[in-house]
């Protein structure tokens, strides 16, 4: 059984100002008058692997401390989660928890993991209210330094709407009680979209993103330099690090070395070149022209995206399935049995994860089901071009449903060793 340590409010510790300022709190000990509506609460921890710890307070709200499940430390569990790591187990950090109103933030060392506002209507009976804190220690988390300070029972929820519970909003809750990770790894800051909104949007929506530099020929991206400075323009901030590698030229613009410090990399099989030497950017209408041999041309595709799954260190395979327009149409005659099968299984065999795409709605519900039966992961991804397209995994949250997928089939960055780490050879040493 976990032990719990319950702290009282320090009014009752008998010390002056305790409503004015921080105070110390002391553990090993009920005390009474331990009830809080709204406070500031800053807690150092340490964890070590296997722990799975947390913070409690008013009634049925936790903290996660402990990073043995896939939602990591700083996650607000059953409502926000946080799936990437930031602090290495053996190293003291700071989680600070505020409640305002209807609203719940939690900071990780400064850094804002969760920006929780109570929806309209509420969900279930998990409402804020009122209660005391409490620590739960499983599986190896130390705790010092807590101090609470008492905020005053009318303060108001930080400004903004609050979110409505619509039917999005709540199966995005469900999934992720049910382990399946609400993360959309495939993010761009393009069409005017800040580093700030993105995070903003991640923390309102509750899904954690993957914000990725785009690497290739005609890129943003080209070669090692421009890839730390994306990289650092990342530091520090409560998302993934990823990269988008596009065309095949791609393993010969970055190094090894730096191509290990993203904590993912992506790509798809819509840059290629034929077997008459032209280069084709799938989604430019211009680029592909005339397609004399659908046929040809699909064997073709298939044995790219083959090859790329063979012997690219790639993690997931974005925009999967993805057709021209010109052969958009006849997706499901084109999309063989058999095609569908070489690139499930090259995908399975090499540990690539399969992308269920909202802005292409790919790959196809028959596809999926396929892919599930093969035992191939999924994530969640969207591809925007704009604020405007960065939606909610629509598209996901429906394959979830109709091709029951589960916590099973899905994919989390980090958890394993990477695809840079399985095929580092495949990138330039220096």
């Amino acid at each position: 059984m976990p032990r719990r340590v319950f702290l009282g409010a320090a009014a009752a510790l008998g010390l002056a100002g305790a409503d004015e300022g921080w105070v110390e709190l002391f553990d090993g000990r009920s005390l009474k008058g331990a009830d809080f509506r709204n406070f500031e609460l800053e807690i150092e921890a340490m964890t070590r692997p296997g722990a799975n710890s947390g913070i409690k307070f008013h009634k049925g709200f936790r903290i996660q401390i402990g990073n043995a499940e896939r939602n990591k430390t700083g996650s607000l569990v059953g409502l926000r989660h946080i799936y990437k790591q930031f602090v290495p187990d053996g190293q003291w950090f700071t989680i600070q928890a505020a409640v305002r109103g209807k609203n719940v933030q939690i900071r990780l060392s400064g850094m804002l993991l969760v920006d929780y506002t109570e929806p309209v209507p509420p969900l279930d009976a998990q409402v804020l209210s009122h209660g005391v804190f409490a620590l739960e220690n499983s599986g190896g988390a130390r705790f010092r330094g807590v101090r609470v300070r008492r905020l005053p029972d009318d303060a108001p929820t930080p400004a903004g709407p609050p979110p409505v519970a619509d039917e999005i909003y709540r199966q995005i809750i469900a999934n992720a009680r049910r382990d399946i990770p609400m993360e959309d790894t495939h993010v761009h800051l393009k069409g005017g979209l800040t580093l700030e909104q993105a995070l903003a949007k991640s923390r309102r929506d509750g899904i954690q993103y993957g914000i990725a530099c785009n690497l290739g020929v005609h890129n943003p991206v080209q070669d090692d330099r421009g890839a730390l400075e994306y990289l650092e323009q990342l530091k520090g901030k409560p998302c993934y690090a990823a990269m988008q590698a596009e065309g095949r030229e791609w393993t010969q613009m970055v190094s090894r070395g730096v191509a290990a410090q993203f904590d993912y990399i992506f790509t798809d099989s819509m840059t290629w070149t034929d077997k008459r030497g032209k280069r084709m950017r799938l989604w430019l209408p211009n680029e592909v022209g005339a397609i004399a041999d659908p046929q040809e041309f699909m064997d073709t595709l298939v044995d790219r995206a083959v090859g790329i799954l063979e012997h690219e260190p790639v993690d997931i395979y974005a925009n999967p399935t993805f057709l021209p327009d010109v052969l958009a149409a006849d997706y499901e005659q084109l999309w063989t049995s058999a095609r569908r099968e070489k690139v499930i299984q090259a995908a399975v065999r090499n540990h690539v994860a399969i992308e269920i795409n909202t802005r292409y709605k790919l790959p196809s519900v028959s596809f999926i089901r396929m892919a599930k039966a093969a035992g191939a992961k999924f994530t969640f991804g969207t591809n925007n071009e704009s604020v405007k397209d960065l939606d909610r995994c629509e598209y996901g949250l429906r394959m979830v449903e109709e091709c029951g997928l589960g916590a099973q089939d899905f994919f989390v960055p980090l958890s394993g060793p990477k695809a840079v780490e399985r095929k580092g050879d495949a990138l330039r040493s220096a």
